[in-house]
């Protein structure tokens, strides 16, 4: 059920982030004209947030510093509004962890890493990469520094479902052949917003984009810096936009990474990354027919693409055993497939599990779908779902007023793929009966008066198409674009020595590459 934005591992990192938009668009540009207006003036774009006497007692807060449990790592608690327009009502507890700069060489404050989703833990993503697998340079002269944002992880987590019932959830049937089978996939979406009504009623309203910049804000204070300095992947990336929207003034050296268009409805975002997903599957299978374990033939890339839907239509049909109670059907196929999208190091491992499930096997997709949805071995998960959907449908309004508006939008899904489109035309309807109404909507950032900001695009990421990092860089009164031309998502550490180093020089010296930087 492909609801959702995600963390994903790499060969090159042990979190690298990424996505997949759960849908949440749509309405006309005045309706989404208005909701922006009404965030803003919850939050608003200008807001002097350390004068304001309500707030006070949050940028003030000094936080207890203690062990994790991490080599190297400390771990404290930031305290911020449940609600910003209510500053002396309920509290949240927000997860921070911290490795403190190496040496030598000036100390240059703190560096914010967020790993995207929406969902990804920062804090899980610092421990388990950042800290330790950034650029020494960069790690000897900045504090590095984390915080799982509202509603993620270990920040007061939004829930849905149990694990058995995720494992129902994300095996419904997402390319409805009939009415029934629509009806099954409407009701799936129905039980799971019902789930996080029940579950998480009072948090829900309260995980917005808005509202976790405005958290980043009070962390950036209590970490005793003037300015804001932050890497963001993926989703992160807008997180990181909205912030210098916000607070143009305390943007310090911010790198946006696998770059999102805050300007675009969802349907469009849904509808461009179809698009991104096809053109990474068209670069594996260029690769896949030229190795002598192709399970798509050796013959064309599209003859490689209709042997991939042919093998959806089937395990559609009939699911392939997997040595577990779950069998593999197109769901799972399809999520398993789009999972190894993101890494081309992930590719001979889909070619070997693609060729286990012709033959009938099914638990190397499986377990590629398995990492995709942060499924453990006990059938646990992680909360990563939960929150994407819960920060997704309320940033932005739902793509669809039903059943019938997907089936209009299919052809279009499917033009931008052939392979994926209509399951993912069909997974923007997961915002339809969400129970909290959504606070934002589509606007172009340009954050005026913000310090240089780098956004960074990759020519075929399946996940942030590269026209959005165009767009965003665009939009941003001090924007520069860096581009790579390769594949995967995002591109800091992805083994271009040239992307690692302008983004290097920028954080540490504050320069920017030249506009219109390319590497390979």
């Amino acid at each position: 059920m492909d609801s959702r934005r995600l963390l994903r591992t790499s060969a090159t990192a042990l979190a690298a982030a990424g996505l997949i938009l759960s849908g949440c668009s749509g309405g006309s540009d005045a309706a989404a004209s208005r909701t922006t207006a009404a965030a803003r003036q919850a939050s608003p774009s200008s807001s002097p947030s350390a004068s304001s006497e309500a707030l006070k007692k949050f940028y003030g807060q000094k936080p207890t510093w203690r062990d994790c449990g991490v080599t190297g790592f400390q771990c404290a608690t930031l305290r911020a509004p449940l609600d910003y327009a209510k500053p002396d009502g309920q509290q949240i507890d927000l997860a921070v962890s911290r490795v403190r700069a190496t040496g030598p060489g000036k100390r240059l404050g703190s560096l914010l890493v967020n790993p995207g989703g929406p969902g990804g833990s920062a804090v899980g993503y610092l421990q388990g990469y950042a800290g330790v697998g950034y650029p020494a340079p960069v790690r000897a002269r900045y504090d590095m520094v984390a915080v799982d944002p509202r509603g993620v992880a270990r920040s007061e987590p939004v829930e849905c479902l149990t694990g058995p019932q995720m494992d129902t959830f994300t095996q419904v049937d997402q390319t409805p052949d009939d009415t029934a089978e629509v009806n099954a996939l409407s009701a799936a979406f129905k039980a799971f917003s019902a789930g996080c009504a029940k579950k998480s009623r009072a948090i829900l309203p309260h995980v917005s984009t808005v509202e976790t910049a405005r958290d980043m804000d009070i962390l950036r204070a209590v970490l005793g810096d003037e300015k804001l300095n932050y890497v963001g992947a993926s989703y992160g990336t807008f997180l990181g936009a909205t912030y210098a929207e916000l607070f143009p003034d305390r943007v310090g050296r911010l790198v946006l990474d696998g770059a999102m268009d805050p300007s675009l409805p969802a349907i469009d975002l849904n509808r461009d990354q179809t698009a991104g997903f096809e053109t990474s599957f068209r670069a594996f299978a260029a690769d896949c027919v030229t190795q002598p374990d192709c399970p798509l033939g050796t013959g064309s890339v599209e003859a490689a693409g209709e042997a991939l839907k042919k093998f959806f239509r089937d395990v559609d049909a009939e699911p392939v055993p997997t040595g577990e109670s779950r069998a593999l059907g197109e769901s799972l196929a399809t999520t398993g497939v789009i999972a190894a999208m993101y890494d081309e190091g992930a590719w001979p491992q889909l070619r070997e599990a693609l060729t286990q499930a012709i033959g009938g096997e099914g638990s190397g997709l499986l377990a590629l779908a398995d990492s995709y949805y942060e499924r453990e071995a006990d059938g646990t998960y992680a909360n990563l779902m939960f929150a994407n959907a819960a920060v997704n449908c309320l940033d932005l309004p739902a793509a669809y007023r039903g059943p019938a508006d997907v089936s209009k939008a299919v052809p279009s899904f499917e033009k931008a793929s052939p392979v994926f489109g209509r399951g993912l035309a069909w997974a923007a309807l997961n915002c339809t009966s969400w129970p909290t109404p959504p606070t934002g909507g589509p606007h172009r950032i340009t954050a005026e008066g913000a310090a240089p900001i780098l956004v960074v695009g990759t020519t075929r990421d399946p996940a942030t198409p590269y026209k959005w990092a165009q767009s965003l860089a665009g939009q941003l009164s001090s924007g520069t674009l860096l581009t790579y031309e390769g594949d995967g998502h995002t591109a800091y550490g992805r083994g271009s020595d040239c992307v690692d180093t302008a983004i290097n020089t920028y954080l540490l010296d504050g320069t920017p590459p030249a506009e219109g930087k390319r590497c390979s």
